[in-house]
């Protein structure tokens, strides 16, 4: 496989992502009636029905350089 058709075919992969994700959310209402999802640093559960009720908030996202390392601690 030659470069440029690799680079095509990367160029396609948040579009596959995208498409994956709404499928998947989907085949959860349809199968459980319901799900989860994180909307403005909400956990969000959404029916079926098409009414949504917030669970909590998030924490904000940890910005993280490339290349370096983070140590999880445990707790308890």
């Amino acid at each position: 496989m030659s470069e440029s058709a690799m680079q095509s075919l990367e160029a396609h992969i948040p579009e596959l992502a995208e498409g994956a994700f709404k499928q998947a959310y989907l085949q959860a209402l349809t199968v459980g009636g319901k799900a989860l999802l994180a909307r403005d640093g909400q956990l969000v559960e959404a029916k079926a029905d098409g009414t949504e009720r917030v669970i909590r908030s998030l924490a904000k996202p940890t910005a993280v350089t490339p290349g370096t390392q983070r140590l999880l601690r445990r707790q308890g």
